[in-house]
């Protein structure tokens, strides 16, 4: 049945509906098929093929029509009736689709739609317009304007049921499609994490550190700011996993990595660089402070208890330190390198002490290992490996 020929079945389903028509009508009217809407926690849940309409239309007579046979086919309805009202009330509590009348005083259905696609905090909402305007033109400027689909008046409401249908299916599909890249982007971002963490300290692992390095070290040279790098290994750590087991060794590299992210800041990046070395990178940070840093963590480590299932002990630490800017140090992996070798000598040098690259300990150490029958470099990284009087 044509809309306008409606008019005079609406007055009886007004007072049925007991809607008010006088001037203090609420701009928003909502029928018992949905209970009012004051904040999205109070939002009823929708079930399984039960969905929202809002319909905005300046006719008030139109309105009760288009709700009464919604509703009966399984629909809740609300209702505006004006653009300013629709806008405001699409923002607070999105429908699942609009049927949105083109022609109305102030703002037209068109400008509606334009600004409710144009809000991209919105969800995706279908929009049927309602018009009387049967012009190509007129059609193609609500489509262009964001409409999804539009129904001539008077309304043939076989053929609406159809386009609800549709739009309403649509909705189905892009919602789910929604959920698929959310969940993927969840995998995806779960993945990313996998690959750049070390799984027993939860600390960068070493891939993540390299490419990190790499980048902070260009960002220092770029902007001419100083770049400082620390390498710490756990003293004597074989003797930890040969007397007690792996599981304390890893209750202690767990505490230990706990230790060092605590005193970095949050700028720093600290890592796991294999077996019981770690690294830290610290932007904008003077070898000097660097040391200073070191020094720092080096006593708390001393002093810490490391806790297992089945007893305690204590354990030292050793720290070779670098910083550029450094006339040996052109490139990131010298960076490493070089505090990999101030390491060594803070290994060799007796443990449990922090040695800054190009210091003068380091150099003495240097001079005395010159020449021919300098012994080779232990491999003090490899946690399994060698005496542990070495470690």
């Amino acid at each position: 049945m044509p809309v306008d020929e409606q008019a005079g079945h609406a007055g009886v389903v007004a007072a049925k509906l007991t809607t008010a028509t006088d001037a203090s009508a609420p701009a928003v009217v909502r029928s018992a098929a949905v209970a009012p809407v004051t904040d999205s926690a109070q939002r009823p849940l929708k079930s399984e093929g039960h969905f929202r309409i809002l319909v905005v239309d300046d006719h008030e007579d139109n309105i009760e029509v288009l709700r009464v046979r919604l509703e009966s086919w399984g629909y809740g309805t609300d209702a505006c009736y004006n653009g300013h009202d629709a806008l405001a009330y699409v923002e607070k509590t999105p429908p699942d689709l609009i049927l949105l009348d083109v022609m109305m005083p102030e703002i037209s259905g068109i400008e509606v739609a334009r600004r409710i696609k144009g809000n991209k905090a919105l969800p995706f909402i279908p929009i049927i317009m309602q018009t009387a305007l049967d012009s190509t033109e007129d059609k193609v400027e609500g489509l262009e304007a964001g409409a999804d689909d539009y129904i001539t008046k008077p309304i043939d409401f076989a053929e609406l049921k159809a386009r609800l249908r549709s739009m309403l299916r649509i909705k189905r599909l892009q919602e789910a499609l929604e959920e698929r890249e959310k969940e993927l982007l969840e995998v995806n971002e779960r993945l990313r994490f996998m690959s750049q963490t070390d799984a027993l300290t939860g600390l960068d692992n070493r891939r993540h550190l390299n490419e990190r390095i790499d980048e902070m070290f260009q960002h220092a040279q770029r902007l001419n700011e100083p770049f400082s790098l620390v390498m710490c290994d756990l003293d004597k750590f074989k003797s930890v996993n040969d007397t007690y087991g792996h599981q304390a060794g890893d209750e202690v590299l767990k505490q230990l990595a706990k230790i060092l992210k605590d005193e970095a800041r949050e700028i720093d990046r600290v890592g796991r660089y294999g077996g019981e070395e770690f690294m830290l990178l610290l932007p904008g940070t003077v070898l000097d402070a660097a040391v200073t840093f070191a020094e720092r963590v080096r006593k708390r480590i001393e002093g810490h208890t490391f806790t297992f299932d089945g007893g305690t002990l204590q354990r030292t630490a050793s720290f070779g330190v670098s910083g550029w800017p450094h006339p040996s140090i052109d490139a990131s992996d010298a960076l490493v390198r070089t505090a990999d070798d101030a390491l060594y000598v803070a290994k060799e040098t007796g443990r449990n002490r922090v040695t800054r690259y190009d210091g003068d300990e380091f150099k003495a150490h240097q001079s005395s290992k010159d020449g021919a029958d300098a012994a080779p470099r232990p491999d003090f990284s490899a946690s399994d490996a060698g005496d542990p009087s070495q470690r």
